[in-house]
């Protein structure tokens, strides 16, 4: 089972990882790909007005364009570790035992702007790159993207859960993946999509999933390790599950 998760726009400082390695970084036939955005994203950072500009960043968020100038000499970390946020606090991997971690780091890969997707134990630095951004002589994202990626995510063996949030599943196409919607259900029985709870809902859904003794393997086994997680995980179609959350 593979478990996509959404990247954030937060991420930790520091790291104790060597620099940026492309040949260390899972899926490594996307290395080109990454390359050409990560050189692309360093030029950006000498111009700072610009890398602002084309980021969708503030005066006040200058230190995002220095991260990427620093893009292949900063230390890296896992990137289970390096993105944070709501999912991620809710996620909890820092509390993971060594068991439950090493569970984690096969069974999830987080979607990424600038890496296309990179599994939990990867490292990765600190970096600032949103999925519907443009880079000067790249042009979108998507377009960047599409054809690499989803070969990539189109090939994967195993059963795919995705979670990532639209603008990262507009990079790339899983068509076999089981899709999560998270809604909340009133008296009678009339659900609706939530925003506000929706990804602090996916990361306990992606802890239950990531720390299953046994991996699931199918929409029943991962219906079933959410229920022992105390989440109510329900098939609403083939490949379409429904998170209900109070």
């Amino acid at each position: 089972m593979l478990v996509l998760l959404p990247p954030s726009e937060t991420k930790s400082e520091g790291g104790d990882g060597p620099p940026l390695d492309f040949g260390a970084l899972s899926f490594p036939e996307l290395t080109p790909v990454r390359r050409t955005l990560a050189e692309a994203l360093r030029a950006l950072a000498d111009d700072v007005p610009a890398s602002l500009g084309a980021l969708g960043l503030s005066e006040r968020q200058t230190e995002e364009v220095e991260r990427n100038a620093e893009l292949f000499t900063s230390p890296t970390a896992p990137a289970l570790e390096r993105y944070t946020g709501v999912l991620y606090d809710s996620l909890g991997a820092r509390s993971f035992t060594r068991a439950q971690r090493a569970r984690a780091d096969k069974r999830l890969a987080v979607a990424s702007a600038l890496f296309g997707v990179v599994r939990a134990g990867d490292p990765i630095p600190a970096y600032r790159l949103s999925g519907g951004s443009a880079l000067p002589g790249v042009g979108g994202l998507r377009t960047a993207w599409r054809d690499d990626l989803g070969t990539t995510l189109s090939t994967v063996d195993d059963l795919v859960v995705d979670l990532r949030s639209g603008a990262y599943a507009a990079l790339a196409d899983v068509p076999h993946a089981v899709t999560v919607r998270v809604v909340t259900e009133d008296e009678g029985g009339r659900r609706k999509s939530v925003s506000h709870f929706n990804k602090a809902a996916k990361g306990r859904l992606a802890a239950a999933l990531a720390t299953a003794p046994r991996e699931p393997g199918t929409v029943r086994t991962i219906v079933s390790a959410a229920k022992a997680a105390g989440l109510r995980l329900e098939p609403v179609g083939k490949r379409e599950l429904e998170l209900v959350i109070d």
